[in-house]
């Protein structure tokens, strides 16, 4: 099987550095592929040529529209390949940054987690980290900005993990929240570029704040994200909720699995997704490992905490591996 290319420039984009994307495709899929300027020949079984087939011609699609496909956009195709996820490209653009990088939901999970912010005023975007939760929330945040469809972004999440207390931080309150903002200023970053997200900041066009900036503002015409939910109170959260103004879009993103509220502090968000379930025009959209788009070690180490049996671990009926000749030291 022979797949003939356009050109050189497509080759590279298609093929990564030092054809690093081909090596990802032969070790995924268990086929033979050689690149001779720019075409291509698959080798193998019928089964997997076919596969590889479909899967290259998916990836050349995206090529074809000017993006440049990375070695995590081979891993996630082959990913979805094997679940048996359609790989066909629904062409469906959250955003483009200022670099030209195109920005779409990767994963069937990312595409309804999409399609609920749209349709919503009120979304829910929960699951483990590295789905692109925070990240896609800021990039429809920031179409609709640029769309007009608000007046102003605005981005907050809990300071501190546990009662956002700050005064052991040196410098002002500015100073002291950043570091907590950090995951929200790097997707900004990413998708506007810095001059132009401190020019909207300047202009109080995008705001980015604790929590606890949010009491007693009722937020109209905005698009508001509330990041590392599962961080507040259930008292935090209905006052966060109850801000929503007119002409206003809210996406509260959080991971259940990494509470770090103290002991016997109820989290809002696992109390807001059973409470608000019901209610038309609130979406609840869970994300899962196989939406992880990052490394995909990631992925693999979700389903190993989730598949772990942390009572019998706590019990002591789970020991260091055989032949370690380590111990278990936290036996009580």
């Amino acid at each position: 099987m022979v797949i003939q290319l356009s050109g050189n420039s497509e080759a590279f984009n298609l093929f990564g550095s030092y054809d690093e994307n081909l090596a990802l495709l032969e070790d995924g899929l268990n086929v033979k592929l050689v690149a001779r300027g720019d075409s291509i020949t698959i080798s193998g079984e019928e089964k997997e040529v076919k596969e590889a087939q479909k899967l290259l011609e998916y990836l050349i699609t995206k090529v074809r529209k000017g993006q440049r496909v990375t070695a995590q956009d081979v891993s996630i195709a082959v990913r979805n390949l094997r679940e048996g996820v359609d790989l066909t490209d629904s062409g469906d653009v959250v955003v483009v940054t200022n670099r030209g990088k195109v920005i779409t939901p990767r994963t069937p999970g990312q595409k309804k987690y999409v399609d609920s912010i749209r349709s919503n005023p009120l979304v829910f975007g929960i699951g483990p980290a590295g789905t692109g939760k925070t990240y896609l929330a800021v990039a429809m945040a920031i179409a609709a900005f640029k769309r007009r469809d608000f007046d102003r972004i605005i981005l907050t999440r809990p300071a501190v993990e546990a009662g956002e207390k700050l005064g052991f931080l040196p410098g002002d309150i500015q100073e002291k929240v950043n570091p907590y903002l950090r995951p929200i200023y790097d997707a900004c970053f990413d998708i506007l570029g810095l001059d132009a997200f401190e020019r909207y900041m300047q202009r109080g066009l995008i705001e980015v704040a604790p929590l606890a900036y949010m009491r007693g503002r009722t937020l109209e015409s905005a698009f508001v994200i509330l990041d590392e939910a599962q961080n507040t109170t259930p008292e935090q959260m209905k006052m966060f909720l109850t801000r929503m103004g007119l002409n206003s879009k809210a996406v509260v993103t959080g991971d259940i699995t990494q509470i770090d509220l103290p002991r016997g502090v109820y989290s809002g968000l696992d109390q807001a997704r059973f409470l608000l379930k019901d209610i038309p025009g609130i979406g609840i959209v869970y994300l899962t490992d196989k939406d992880v788009v990052r490394h995909e070690l990631v992925s693999r180490i979700i389903r190993a905490y989730e598949e772990f049996d942390e009572d019998a671990w706590k019990e002591g009926k789970i020991s260091a591996p055989k032949g370690t000749g380590e111990k278990r030291t936290d036996k009580e």
